[in-house]
């Protein structure tokens, strides 16, 4: 049986240094996705249950593709930023690495999807 006090064992350990970092990205694109989805709920809104041409037309104008776009991309940034912190918290061994770096690609996958699908619809 050990006699550690909570200083011993967390002494030598270190830190992560990268807390600070990670918590001003978060901050930054959760205060950045408050306009914009307030601005895509409006642009969206306006076009939600029109017929597929309508849709082209509007979306082909440059102000609702750009905030659509942005909000996509910023979105999925800031999934990737918070599951990634929830994988780290509980999970652990090789299936953290595994799951971060799935979790990463699809993510990304997922942005550039949506994104390329604005593109498109704005081309």
């Amino acid at each position: 049986m050990a006699f550690l006090t909570d200083r011993k064992r967390a002494s030598g350990m270190g830190s992560a240094k990268t807390g600070t970092e990670h918590h001003w990205k978060m901050m930054v694109t959760s205060v950045a996705l408050v306009p914009l989805v307030i601005a895509f709920m409006f642009t969206f809104g306006a076009v939600l249950g029109q017929p597929y041409e309508e849709v082209v037309a509007y979306y082909q104008r440059p102000v609702p593709a750009i905030i659509a776009g942005l909000t996509i991309f910023v979105g999925f940034y800031h999934f990737r930023g918070g599951v990634q912190t929830l994988i780290e918290d509980y999970v652990h061994g090789f299936a953290r690495k595994a799951t971060i770096i799935g979790m990463i690609c699809l993510s990304y996958a997922a942005a550039a999807a949506g994104v390329f699908a604005v593109v498109r619809l704005a081309l």
